[in-house]
């Protein structure tokens, strides 16, 4: 009998540290998910910035933010073929802006996110005059802890290609 006890104490334990190894896991998964949703890095960028910072959520989310810049800085020489043009034009229909927003592929371009950020950049003209503040350098209307290039360098991180607003054209009554 005391070979079937040390067997069943063993098996025990065994049970007792795969659930606790499980509730770590867990832990991890969510902090990944959270930190992805936050920053729309990968999946892989998320918890190797999560292990590089032993956990600190704070901490990995800053170094995302610091390598999707770097990233938007080594892209911004490659050639950007493709692209789309936005349009908006206030309710009002007083003031309207125009965009012509290129990357470098269709594939991107025919996304909906990249679509996205036209319409926002549309957005961001008609709501604040380029003249005043040339318009990378303004605060984003929707987080003004960001700038409007802070936004597309975001956006080139996300997709891994350069993006460069082109031209643009706001009309005001």
């Amino acid at each position: 009998m005391p070979i079937l006890r040390t067997a069943n104490t063993i098996l025990a334990v065994r049970r007792l540290a795969y659930h606790s190894y499980d509730i770590c896991i867990m832990m991890s998964i969510n902090q990944i998910k959270q930190l992805r949703d936050l920053t729309e890095a990968s999946i892989m960028e998320c918890k190797k910035a999560l292990e590089d910072t032993n956990g600190d959520f704070n901490k990995a989310k800053e170094n995302l933010k610091k390598i999707g810049r770097d990233s938007a800085k080594k892209r911004m020489e490659r050639e950007t073929k493709a692209g789309i043009i936005e349009s908006y034009v206030h309710p009002g229909k007083r003031i309207g802006a125009m965009v012509e927003l290129h990357c470098e592929s269709d594939f991107v371009a025919k996304s909906e996110d990249f679509q996205k950020l036209a319409h926002e950049l549309c957005l961001q003209i008609v709501a604040l005059s380029p003249e005043e503040t040339p318009l990378l350098e303004q605060p984003w209307i929707r987080d003004e802890t960001k700038t409007v290039k802070d936004l597309i360098d975001e956006y080139i991180s996300k997709f891994g290609e350069n993006i460069i607003l082109k031209n643009f054209v706001r009309y005001e009554l």
